[in-house]
């Protein structure tokens, strides 16, 4: 496990609660970081990442005008982002099975429940940078594989067919 270098990193935090921004980009300078760009709500954070280019997205669920998963589905549109592969930390109050699973299907690459601490945003952080993950195309998804863990001996009913039109470009698995 390498040690990451915050200090290249850039962020877009996007909450529409000040204090959490605070806190978010406290616990990021912390970590080194100084490129830390805040904003209030989800068409300000569309703008954000176009605009700045972060290396990171970490925005609240439940926010103003679009909210983290109508953002997150934006960003996740490869015809219509220019930065669609950004590793998106969606942080949120919210953590019922159902809003962490809408988070994965929206094309969220983790999950951070609030109230935040140093450890858990530092261990999203460095998965997202040390253990990224393809990311797949098909009819309705567009995004970071959903799949954790992937057995290759796993035989069961619900196995992925491998498809001969599949293929892999860059990061993206296509099908």
């Amino acid at each position: 496990m390498a040690k990451i270098d915050f200090e290249k990193l850039r962020f877009v935090v996007a909450d529409d609660n000040a204090h959490m921004r605070r806190i978010v980009r406290t616990l990021l300078r912390a970590f080194g970081s100084r490129e830390i760009y805040e904003v209030e709500d989800g068409a300000a954070a569309l703008e954000a990442v176009e605009h700045f280019m972060p290396d990171i997205l970490i925005t609240d669920i439940k926010m103003p005008i679009f909210d983290g998963i109508e953002l997150t589905q934006m960003i996740r549109n490869p015809d219509g982002s220019k930065h669609p592969y950004i590793p998106i930390i969606m942080l949120t109050a919210y953590s019922e099975r159902k809003r962490v699973l809408m988070a994965r299907d929206a094309g969220a690459t983790e999950f951070l429940c609030k109230p935040v601490s140093a450890n858990a945003l530092y261990k999203r952080v460095q998965n997202v940078i040390e253990n990224p993950r393809p990311f797949i195309k098909v009819s309705t998804y567009f995004g970071p594989d959903r799949r954790r863990n992937t057995d290759p001996n796993y035989s069961g009913e619900e196995r992925r067919e491998t498809d001969p039109e599949a293929f892999v470009v860059g990061d993206t698995i296509s099908i």
